[in-house]
């Protein structure tokens, strides 16, 4: 098997010495075909090499990471993004689909991430994740941001003020938008209550998550009942009552 020629930015020399016998021992689908400690050396060796995936150190001096991506006339390579950032902007890098690895690097998690690329790969899949990554980052905690769902034939990009409400599905979620369209996503309802509950997003009952932004009108009951702005009337269930009228507090 061709291994994947690959790239490491990071301005840390011992991250970048780490990262290179991590690689060596436990990916050894990967070659390492040179290791860069800025910008400027990144998009030269990335015009030599062409490599396959690029391990991006988001915050370097001289230039973060979406310095170096918008200095390439195109980004025709994988990225896994190497961060130390807070909880917020990681629920940026889940929303964007983007692959990532928290400092310090996990072996696990590393292996995991190389695999998701190859899997990527192999199905010749080009999502822009910088792109959105960038996009999200820009507007933590907003609703400006873009959530990448995973279709059983490919993915959608959607704004998450687009999303009305989502309900659970066995192993699927069904996404219900403004204007009426649905889509059916390949995540559980659980990963979604996850990400989006900072972005205005509301679990109320075992099968329903909302948007806040598009409720019209609550009815008092044992649970009670939402009413969104498109007439859709959503059971609460009794145990997520509080924490539904709380956040209306």
């Amino acid at each position: 098997m061709k291994k994947l020629k690959t790239l490491i930015v990071d301005d840390e020399q011992d991250s970048r010495d780490s990262l290179s016998r991590f690689v060596a021992k436990y990916c050894p689908q990967l070659e390492i075909v040179q290791a860069c400690a800025n910008i400027m050396e990144a998009e030269k060796a990335i015009q030599t090499h062409t490599p396959q995936l690029v391990f991006l150190d988001i915050e370097m001096p001289y230039g973060n990471a979406f310095d170096l991506l918008d200095k390439l006339p195109a980004i025709d390579f994988e990225i896994i993004f190497i961060t130390a950032f807070s909880q917020y902007a990681i629920e940026a890098f889940k929303l964007s689909a983007a692959h990532y690895l928290l400092k310090p690097v996990d072996i696990d998690e590393l292996i995991e991430a190389v695999e998701k690329v190859e899997e990527r790969l192999e199905q010749a899949k080009r999502l822009h994740t910088a792109t959105i990554l960038k996009e999200n980052l820009g507007h933590i905690q907003s609703q400006h941001q873009k959530v990448v769902l995973p279709l059983i034939d490919g993915f959608e990009v959607t704004k998450m003020a687009d999303i009305l409400y989502c309900e659970a599905e066995e192993n699927f979620t069904k996404f219900y938008f403004i204007g009426g369209k649905k889509s059916l996503i390949c995540r559980k309802l659980k990963f979604f209550d996850q990400v989006l509950s900072a972005h205005g997003f509301c679990r109320i009952h075992r099968s329903y998550l909302i948007n806040l932004e598009y409720v019209q009108r609550y009815v008092k009951g044992k649970g009670g009942t939402v009413i969104l702005e498109n007439g859709q009337q959503l059971q609460v269930a009794n145990a997520r009552k509080g924490e539904f009228l709380e956040r209306f507090k």
